[in-house]
């Protein structure tokens, strides 16, 4: 299998199926956890891949594009298991999701912990891009988007392994209480939208 490069970041072509099967598993996750396992998850999916989706894969790939750019070895791989697990809890309404992770090679400490920062950053941005299309449009759409990606990036913050807020706090105190505290207030934010 080739390798080819976009968006200025080398995938390979198993990478690409491990991508797309996460982005449609948390898709998944997300629009059964919302509206149960019937007609209406036709219409939910499109919705739940534009926020929750969206948020995963510019999650991942802000990743992979910090690492590349350190000239690290850097490519995403699936977590089977936990995907499975995350559906299955999907259907009691409630959503867990671990799709998988960009494996990197070759970063120093203080690399990995502005790597591990790049995608929960990522994340607030969109967030913040969420809640600014809802101010010029206003939308139940907007308003998910938003909260999603709060959560997201709030979850991703916990500073412990395997998350990415363990990194971030060993490299950087300051960085992790910065983002930390602007992901609590738009995940409080979130909340009374």
């Amino acid at each position: 299998m080739g390798d080819f490069k976009l968006l200025n970041m080398r995938f390979s072509q198993f990478e690409i199926w491990e991508i797309v099967k996460s982005l449609v598993g948390v898709s998944l996750i997300f629009g059964i956890a919302t509206v149960g396992l019937n007609l209406k998850l036709i219409a939910a999916l499109p919705l739940m891949l534009f926020t929750a989706g969206v948020g995963f894969l510019f999650h991942e790939l802000a990743h992979k594009y910090l690492a590349q750019r350190y000239h690290c070895w850097a490519e995403f791989r699936a977590n089977n298991g936990a995907l499975l697990i995350g559906l299955l809890l999907s259907f009691t309404g409630f959503v867990l999701i671990a799709p998988g992770g960009v494996f990197i090679h070759g970063a120093t400490a203080k690399q990995h912990g502005r790597i591990a920062f790049s995608g929960p950053f990522m994340n607030l941005l969109v967030a913040l891009a969420f809640l600014a299309l809802g101010f010029w449009i206003p939308s139940a759409i907007f308003a998910y988007g938003f909260r999603i990606n709060a959560l997201l990036c709030a979850f991703n913050l916990i500073p412990f392994p395997p998350f990415d807020g363990f990194s971030v706090w060993r490299w950087s105190r300051l960085a992790y209480f910065l983002i930390a505290g602007v992901a609590l207030i738009l995940f409080v934010l979130s909340g009374a939208l």
